[in-house]
């Protein structure tokens, strides 16, 4: 049996959200096998697991459960712990009230995970990762974390638990399902040496394993050995109602370029930043808004101050999602140049740039290339070309032709293939294939 391909019609428009429910959606099994998904999973309760949610990053996990919720299925949200700093976004108070956390574990779930007999078989689990130590004992306070999760989804009935990470968090659906709680899928958000080891032990009872992008998914299949058939790419999706392009654009003077992510290394902030330099050198007015924050916000303010770009650059910190729908329907040009590794999945910040109208200059890089089409609805550069990436921006900026053939042709690619509601229907369609064939 293949891999399960779900194919969505391209013409279907984020003014649909009613028809999403009943839309045929073919599932490819392989070997001629076809299945029709017709939307009607809406009476599956789902337990999604996000680590230490809701944080900055976490609004596409929101978006997704109301969009899932919106085709009739019951999402309750579970955590790892509460997190550590404050959320931006709208939504932040509104998650917190209604996620589970499961840590510190309730002594009550321990206790009656023991009376039925099952936490020998999580306690089995963790023996299996190797000789006792001090990972060991971390293992054992996520076992007794997994006695919640299994008792939590058992006492809510939940059908099947998603869980998005592979980290820690992955280790607690495994044991969590020795212990009677639901069956489970994992999904894998980036390149898969930062989530740890014993990812085999993780996956192995898992009814799949999704992945962010294609190059992922290789991972999983090349690295870990999870065989084809039990994988898939899964993308998030974005809000293409509230991400939209503005009515009337503002003109390009300044030309205001605009990247949103973490303020890492590995997300090429300083190649941009040289970019920017050359642009100006141009003669050509340009801005630059830089959105997010992170553990390397001084050394690029170091590399603004070198590079004599003061007047022409903004850190503007975490924004909530409506601040940068606004933003981006008042710019010109996206860029994400980052570097590194796999360095990206399908990075939701490209998508809601792309639903906004926007041109994006992307590296080459993780799923960027399954997302945009070079000089079609957006511009790709070698990772750490900045004089590409310079050069990239300087065509947007004198060929209007160019800027509103790549604008309508990226607002047109979110709309197909990165509206939320259409990825939501997938995401359910992809659970009920794998409970009703197994994993």
């Amino acid at each position: 049996m293949g891999t399960p391909k779900v194919e969505y019609p391209s013409g279907i428009s984020s003014t649909m959200p009613a028809s999403l429910a009943a839309f045929p959606i073919a599932i490819h099994l392989g070997a001629g096998q076809t299945t029709q998904g017709t939307g009607r999973q809406g009476s599956m309760h789902l337990g999604v697991l996000i680590p230490e949610f809701p944080a900055q990053t976490h609004v596409f996990f929101w978006r997704e459960a109301l969009a899932l919720r919106g085709l009739g299925a019951k999402v309750t949200f579970i955590s790892t712990r509460r997190p550590k700093e404050d959320c931006p976004h709208r939504f932040a108070h509104a998650a917190v009230a209604e996620t589970h956390y499961l840590f510190p574990p309730r002594g009550r779930a321990i206790l009656d995970r023991l009376a039925h007999g099952q936490v020998g078989a999580a306690l089995a689990y963790v023996w299996s990762l190797g000789r006792p130590g001090r990972a060991t004992a971390k293992h054992l306070v996520l076992a007794a974390c997994a006695a919640d999760l299994a008792c939590f989804a058992r006492a809510t009935r939940i059908d099947h638990l998603h869980v998005h990470s592979c980290r820690d968090a992955a280790h607690l659906a495994a044991m969590a399902r020795r212990m009677g709680g639901p069956p489970y899928s994992l999904h894998l958000h980036g390149d898969i040496d930062g989530y740890g080891g014993h990812h085999a032990e993780k996956m192995a009872g898992a009814l799949f394993v999704a992945a962010a992008a294609r190059p992922m998914q290789r991972q999983l299949i090349e690295r870990v050995g999870i065989p084809e058939s039990r994988t898939v790419t899964l993308i998030m999706g974005v809000d293409t109602d509230r991400f939209r392009p503005a009515a009337v654009r503002p003109p390009k003077s300044p030309f205001h370029v605009v990247t949103v992510s973490r303020l890492h290394l590995s997300k090429g902030h300083a190649h941009a930043l040289s970019a920017i330099r050359r642009v100006v050198d141009r003669g050509i007015p340009a801005s630059y808004s830089i959105v997010g924050d992170g553990p390397h916000r001084a050394a690029i303010a170091a590399e603004v101050h070198r590079l004599g770009l003061e007047p022409h650059v903004r850190f503007l910190g975490s924004l909530g999602e409506t601040e940068i729908a606004d933003l981006l329907a008042q710019a010109h040009v996206f860029v994400l140049p980052s570097i590194g590794g796999m360095g990206e999945a399908s990075p939701v910040a490209v998508m809601e740039a792309m639903a906004s109208g926007l041109p994006t200059v992307c590296s080459r890089i993780g799923g960027t290339v399954d997302m945009i089409a070079n000089e079609v609805d957006g511009l790709l550069t070698e990772p750490g070309d900045e004089a590409a990436i310079a050069e990239s921006l300087a065509r947007l900026h004198d060929d209007p032709g160019l800027w509103e053939r790549l604008s309508q042709n990226a607002r047109r690619r979110a709309e197909t293939a990165f509206d939320a509601r259409v990825l939501a229907q997938r995401m359910l369609d992809t659970i009920a294939h794998y409970r009703q064939n197994g994993g």
